[in-house]
């Protein structure tokens, strides 16, 4: 996994190895292309694109460059 030490400890603490949707999507994420993951609920697609978000403040808080802004925003999938 391509991120801080600190959010990969975390992340594999917490869960162990990451699932196919969100190794497949990291791959593309990490080259900052637009990426859509489709997989079943439960695959883990929402963490893996927070984790790019979470792992940039991370390094940011690190470098003292992490500013009083919104930085992240999040839109949940509307359902009716």
């Amino acid at each position: 996994m391509p991120f801080h030490p600190v959010v990969r400890q975390w992340f594999s603490e917490r869960f162990g190895q990451p699932t196919a949707p969100q190794e497949e999507g990291w791959s593309h994420i990490s080259q900052g292309t637009d990426t859509l993951i489709a997989a079943p609920t439960g695959s883990g697609k929402t963490l893996a694109a927070f984790l790019w978000s979470i792992d940039l403040l991370v390094r940011e808080a690190e470098a003292r460059k992490l500013e009083e802004k919104t930085s992240v925003v999040y839109v949940s999938p509307l359902r009716y």
